[in-house]
């Protein structure tokens, strides 16, 4: 199983990609208990939903489980939202704060660092050269990190999620234009179901990334998994649902792409 993939494109805007992997090895896989084998906060389908949006965005994606390790976590284990529930660098918990390891099962620091080396470092060596490359050509590259997640989750969050979630880390990670572009898009086709820089401001990856004055912006979109999917097992692609939201979010993309080829 090959750690990511890349599919390099033509177009200013990268798909990143950190959680939609399912793959476990057989040595970790063993130690998870019933509920981590269960693999219940992939961001399921998210590959399939963004394929073909927009001809041309390259896409970088891992194909490795967040229990492995989050690739979409500060790699010094350092939390992104202090004094907030969230989930480690290699989780201990799913993210409604249940053991996800059967009794003394869950990683080391030793085993955090080696998949750290071996998972998390590989897959943003290849983001990281796949953003130059495509700002080589363009002069510009738009960073945009597809997510999803369930609807509700108590532990990390009160209330139902909107369905458009759309992080900058407080307008740092792009310039005013492309946040503008994201968030009036959704505005305008969901108003009700629309927050900027709400409880998911952006991961590690969009604000490793987003680096506005050196050409490269990074915005992160978490959707609300009710808006394409079953929310619960076995977490099934719901296609008509689906063919509701790609139109919108293949607006989204289209309008980054058409700004920065403005550029």
């Amino acid at each position: 199983m090959k750690v990511f993939e890349v599919c390099k494109g033509t177009s200013p805007v990268v798909l990143g990609q950190p959680h939609g992997g399912t793959f476990v090895p057989d040595n970790i896989f063993s130690r998870l208990n019933q509920r981590g084998q269960g693999l219940d906060d992939t961001d399921w389908h998210i590959n399939k939903l963004y394929n073909d949006l927009l001809i041309g965005a390259s896409v970088v994606k891992s194909n490795v489980h967040r229990y492995v390790i989050d690739a979409n976590r500060d790699p010094t284990g350092r939390s992104l939202y202090p004094g907030q529930n969230t989930t480690e660098l290699c989780p201990t918990s799913d993210f409604d704060g249940l053991d996800i390891w059967q009794a003394d099962q869950a990683p080391s620091s030793d085993e955090v660092e080696a998949r750290r080396l071996a998972y998390h470092m590989p897959y943003h060596a290849a983001l990281a050269e796949e953003l130059d490359r495509v700002r080589q050509i363009h002069g510009i590259a738009i960073l945009y990190d597809c997510h999803s997640i369930r609807s509700n989750i108590g532990f990390l969050f009160q209330g139902t999620l909107p369905v458009f979630n759309i992080g900058t880390n407080n307008s740092i990670t792009c310039n005013t234009y492309v946040e503008q572009i994201v968030h009036s898009a959704c505005q305008e086709m969901e108003p009700s179901n629309t927050v900027l820089n709400g409880r998911f401001k952006g991961g590690w990856t969009t604000r490793q990334y987003g680096q506005p004055e050196t050409g490269i912006h990074a915005i992160q979109m978490e959707l609300a998994q009710r808006s394409y999917m079953s929310e619960s097992y076995p977490w099934s692609f719901d296609m008509d649902r689906a063919k509701i939201l790609q139109p919108k979010l293949r607006r989204i993309l289209a309008e980054l792409a058409k700004y920065a080829s403005a550029q």
